[in-house]
């Protein structure tokens, strides 16, 4: 099974591409020009097994909203594909990762229905570096509409940091999870015969 993507996305504002591997071993080379979002990606290869390469080159003197926007939308079209049909998947995957006082939640279907419930604190730190922290549920929201993937996440906690890092790894996990194979369900899992 080779699992496995390449998505160029090329606006005025970005130029992206995202190569991924499913079924690798956390690597990841990232460079957006955004270091705390390059951080993000790093841990959701590492903590998703993911072969992960992004390059992105954005308007980033203005902010790292486009960016990270495009990234997100590039990376969910390169999981769709790396699906495929999604015979012989887990399906569901779901994950709780502690970082410190932080606690993440993230539940994954992935069922071609794309839907996201996203929960954190109100009055997160602004910024961490040059990444706005805002950025965190718009990043998942354009993952899942592009991926096809209905997305539970929820995190308490108090650190900016942690609070965005636990989302991260908490998402990569259950990705895991819900991408791995089942070998006790070789078709599709779904009555339906399709995801």
């Amino acid at each position: 099974m080779n699992r496995t993507a390449r998505v160029q996305r090329a606006t005025k504002e970005t130029k992206v591409l995202v190569e991924l591997g499913l079924d690798g071993t956390g690597t990841a080379t990232v460079q957006t020009g955004v270091p705390f979002f390059d951080h993000m990606l790093a841990q959701l290869a590492r903590h998703g097994l993911l072969d992960l390469t992004v390059q992105a080159e954005g308007d980033t003197e203005i902010d790292a909203h486009h960016t990270v926007e495009d990234t997100a939308l590039a990376l969910g079209q390169a999981l769709r594909e790396a699906l495929g049909d999604k015979a012989g998947i887990s399906r569901f995957g779901d994950a709780v990762v502690p970082l410190d006082e932080t606690l993440a939640r993230a539940a994954v279907d992935l069922s071609g229905r794309p839907y996201l419930v996203h929960h954190e604190p109100d009055g997160i730190a602004p910024l961490i570096g040059t990444y706005d922290t805002t950025l965190t549920r718009h990043f998942f929201e354009s993952l899942a509409a592009t991926a096809g993937i209905c997305l539970h996440l929820s995190v308490t906690g108090r650190n900016p940091h942690h609070l965005v890092e636990a989302q991260f790894k908490a998402v990569a996990r259950a990705l895991r999870a819900a991408a791995a194979p089942d070998p006790r369900s070789p078709g599709v899992p779904s009555t339906k015969g399709v995801l």
